[in-house]
């Protein structure tokens, strides 16, 4: 069976042109609350923001621990929604590595690399990160199963509280399409 390329490429190329073609964004899923996972996502944000490109990234899942605040304990919560906040990391440095742990000193390790080669930590990341205008999504059901509270998530300039439907008009407009 022969494929006629040239008439496959135009096909493309009119497909593309109706469609508006993607915009110069990324769309990124950050749905691990694993130290490494999170210093990959915001290296990769930060990087492409740096090089022009609109950023959101889509917190769901055990990601949104990362975002929690340690300095802010709101009240009123029911007993399995204070259970997940007792077992999950209660913000950004408290997250552990995926792989090579080994109770705390792979976690130490890492973080002692990184400032000995000069790499930015990850606290600097997010200062970067909303410096450079990279938009944070929340998934407000994520929130809500874990017990999360708007209250307990960190200051960030480009933050807000979403639904799926969001993240998706945002990943269907975007050139690059990420999962972390």
């Amino acid at each position: 069976m022969a494929v006629d390329v040239e008439a496959e490429i135009a096909s493309l190329k009119t497909a593309l042109a109706q469609s508006g073609g993607a915009k110069n964004k990324l769309s990124m899923i950050v749905f691990s609350g694993d130290l490494d996972r999170q210093i990959a996502a915001m290296i990769i944000a930060t990087g492409a923001a740096a090089m022009g490109m609109e950023v959101v990234l889509f917190y769901t899942f055990w990601g949104t621990a990362a975002l929690r605040d340690p300095k802010k304990n709101p009240g009123g919560k029911d007993l399995m929604s204070k259970m997940f906040g007792f077992m999950l990391p209660k913000g950004r440095n408290r997250l552990m590595l995926s792989q090579m742990h080994m109770a705390g000193a792979g976690t130490a390790m890492l973080k002692g690399l990184m400032k000995k080669k000069s790499v930015a930590s990850l606290d600097e990341l997010y200062d970067i990160a909303g410096a450079l205008g990279v938009n944070i999504c929340v998934c407000e059901m994520s929130m809500d199963l874990m017990g999360f509270k708007r209250e307990e998530i960190i200051d960030y300039p480009r933050l807000e509280f979403v639904g799926v439907a969001t993240f998706l008009a945002h990943a269907k407009e975007s050139a690059v399409q990420l999962f972390l």
